[in-house]
């Protein structure tokens, strides 16, 4: 029997602004050098942009959009008997959260502007309104699970 022990996930606390999971999440996903108030500006600088944009309450835009780029399920590449097969594996929904808020971080530092608040904002507004890279990185790896759906007995 293994004498490792199964610890408890660590979750982040709430954010205080707006009371949310998620946002604290994706404020530890901006986070550099231990910079906790940099990455808070940055996200809530984004969130503000947001609002003056679509004049809505950005947290339920913010929510939209990463219910929209969550995958459901990934590709792992698993070695058997010399070849290697692309195996599609199902996503749990923490892990899936976390891809894609990493998914909007990676697109909207690729994407031209002026400051990281205003990329960030501009790729929340278009994940949410179901386009943008962030959208399509999702619809890519559900695409490549789809087409590899043969090797799914080679779960383990």
């Amino acid at each position: 029997m293994s004498r490792r022990t199964n610890k408890k996930r660590k979750f982040p606390n709430e954010d205080p602004v707006y009371n949310s999971f998620l946002v604290s999440l994706m404020i530890s996903k901006i986070l550099k050098n231990g910079k906790k108030t940099t990455a808070e500006k940055i996200l809530y600088e984004a969130f503000d942009i947001i609002k003056q944009k679509t004049d809505t309450q950005p947290l339920k835009i913010f929510e939209i959009a990463i219910k929209n780029v969550s995958p459901t399920v990934k590709i792992k590449a698993k070695r058997i008997g010399g070849s290697t097969y692309q195996v599609p594996i199902e996503v749990k929904k923490f892990r899936g959260i976390n891809l894609g808020l990493s998914w909007i971080l990676q697109f909207a530092k690729a994407r031209s502007g002026k400051t990281i608040a205003i990329k960030l904002a501009n790729e929340i507004i278009d994940a949410s309104k179901g386009y943008g890279n962030a959208i399509r990185k999702r619809h890519e790896t559900h695409r490549m699970a789809r087409s590899n759906k043969a090797f799914a007995h080679f779960r383990s």
